[in-house]
């Protein structure tokens, strides 16, 4: 019997990343911080709007994206994630959903924030199209996610270790994206007024075990289908730990924040001027001599 065909867009076990949010419920308190620090960046767009919101979606939030919103003064706050216990940490109502099969009807919301949760998305075109669609006309998608060269320090040295103990090396932290690809998926799915933009969050960790329990807590143990199923070597984590381990035990970590604006159509939003429509020369506006391509100055 042969062996079906894999699925290129299949990179994640979402089964295995569920079961692990589920067991961080409990834990993930330890790294509040870092996730309110990363979440209030984030919705710090919604204090440059004069537009007031009274249905949001907070997909993935962890316990910390909700209170914030509802401190914000939206009235409505659904809470939804993959796992049902994690979700609960977020107060009522809350539910159990998969971001890629959303369980709300059209226009449902007028605010969606995903904080630092769309990292484990199998097919993040596909979800996009159904936040937007879940969003009322003129309704605000916001996400954060981390990009590429998250947690480099720690991809390093574990790829380090496990080529010296192994000979070869195997998937042990998920593949970000780039900042240059979102904004175009975010168009893609139909969003109006799509932006893009990154910032850093540096952190540093007494020890390295203390990194490794933090994202454990955090529920971001590695659930990418191509890991390597082995039993890590029992070297593997105490070589990579003392290679992450600057002069002093000091661990530096780099968070990369990549965040996504977006905006349900409206007609009342600005749009692009249709080609050729415009009054005014550019030259003129400028004050400088118009020339046609490859004319040099002096008509030569």
């Amino acid at each position: 019997m042969s062996t079906p065909p894999s699925d290129p867009m299949r990179v994640f076990d979402r089964h295995l990343h569920r079961l692990r949010r589920d067991r961080a419920a409990a834990t993930v308190g330890q790294v509040a911080p870092v996730l309110e620090v990363a979440a209030e960046r984030l919705l710090d767009r919604l204090d440059d709007l004069t537009r007031r919101f009274t249905r949001a979606l907070d997909i993935g939030g962890r316990g910390v994206v909700a209170p914030l919103l509802r401190a914000r003064g939206i009235p409505f706050v659904v809470s939804m994630d993959l796992s049902a216990r994690m979700a609960a940490l977020s107060g009522m109502p809350a539910l159990a959903g998969d971001e890629e099969w959303l369980p709300f009807a059209p226009e449902s919301f007028d605010l969606v924030v995903a904080s630092l949760s769309l990292h484990w998305v199998n097919d993040l075109p596909g979800a996009l199209v159904q936040i937007r669609r879940a969003l009322r006309p003129d309704g605000l998608f916001l996400a954060s996610l981390p990009g590429l060269g998250t947690l480099q320090e720690l991809r390093e040295a574990l790829a380090s270790a496990e080529t010296e103990l192994r000979g070869g090396l195997s998937p042990r932290i998920s593949p970000f994206p780039e900042l240059r690809d979102l904004a175009g998926l975010l168009q893609r799915a139909g969003f109006a007024l799509p932006v893009a933009d990154g910032e850093a969050l540096p952190l540093a960790y007494r020890t390295p075990m203390a990194l490794f329990r933090d994202l454990r807590a955090a529920g971001e143990g590695n659930a990418v289908l191509a890991r390597d199923a082995r039993i890590p070597p029992r070297a593997l984590l105490p070589m990579a730990a003392g290679r992450l381990a600057e002069e002093g035990g000091a661990v530096p970590v780099t968070l990369r924040l990549l965040m996504m604006t977006g905006w349900a159509p409206h007609e009342s939003q600005s749009k692009p001027a249709r080609p050729g429509s415009a009054n005014a020369r550019l030259a003129d506006a400028l004050g400088t001599e118009e020339r046609s391509a490859g004319e040099k100055p002096g008509g030569g």
